[in-house]
Parts: C-alpha cells; sequence; structure tokens
C-alpha cells in the first residue's frame, strides 16, 4: 500500500480545486493523485493506460470518489475496486452533490466505507475533507492484504 498517496475521482474543475485546497488548508501533506473520470481512476488502480508505468502494488491510502462521472461511473469504479483481490480493502469515500437516497444505498451495497454529500458552502467543505483526513489517513486501520 502507498500509505502516502490519496486519489480523488472528481470530473468537475471546480470540485477538485475545493478538494486540493481543503486537503491543504487541513494540513494533510499526502500527496494526490486526481483522475478526472472512471476510467482515468481504473487505469492508475491497474496500472493500465498512461499510468502502465506504474507499480500496480503501490494501492493509495484513501480514494475520494465521485458518482457522476463521464466513460465510467463512480458505481461501476467501486465496484470494480471492491471485486479486485488488491483494492477490496481500500477505503474508498463517495463524495458527491446526489442528495437522492437510491445512491446512497447503491453506494453502501457495492461497498463504499463512506458516503459524504458536498457541502455548498466553502468552510463546510474544508472541514468535512479534513475530518475525512483526519479518519482515513490517521486513525483508519486497513488489512495488510494490499
Amino acid at each position: 500500500m502507498d500509505a502516502k498517496t490519496i486519489l480523488v475521482v472528481e470530473d468537475n474543475p471546480d470540485d477538485e480545486e475545493l478538494t486540493l485546497r481543503s486537503l491543504r488548508r487541513a494540513h494533510i501533506a499526502n500527496k494526490v493523485v486526481v483522475a478526472r473520470d472512471g476510467s482515468e481512476a481504473l487505469d492508475y488502480l491497474y496500472a493500465g493506460g498512461a499510468y502502465a508505468a506504474r507499480d500496480p502494488t503501490q494501492i493509495p491510502a484513501l480514494v475520494l470518489l465521485d458518482l457522476k462521472l463521464p466513460i465510467v461511473g463512480g458505481i461501476d469504479v467501486l465496484r470494480r475496486i471492491r471485486a479486485e483481490p488488491v483494492t477490496r480493502y481500500l477505503p474508498v469515500v463517495i463524495m458527491t452533490s446526489s442528495s437522492e437516497d437510491e445512491d446512497m444505498v447503491r453506494s453502501y451495497d457495492s461497498g463504499a466505507n463512506s458516503y459524504v454529500r458536498k457541502p455548498i458552502d466553502f468552510s463546510e467543505f474544508a472541514g468535512a475533507v479534513q475530518q475525512l483526513g483526519l479518519y482515513w489517513l490517521v486513525l483508519n486501520n486497513v488489512p495488510k492484504l494490499m
């Protein structure tokens, strides 16, 4: 496991920038890799496409995953993560603007560790990212099967 990397999967440039600023504001110094669609996220995780030279055994410490993504949707990315032995226990937090209960249920049914609705207000968003970072990167323990 690459305990230093956070994979942010976000297609909205504004939400991407808010997430990155919030991580910096929370003094989370982990390396951040941004994938702008579900296909790019899968390529990163499994060393395909533009990431073919990457060591696929270096799994991120955390994935912050949007649901509404182009090419491959967030639920499909999550299902693939849970289907592969090397990423089965990888912490995945859904960060979405969706307030639909169906999206939340599908996320948890597919193996999400957490479901967070993106707040509109920057200070709320920054606080949410800080709490996520502290919990998932500092307090949470993941099996060493990766």
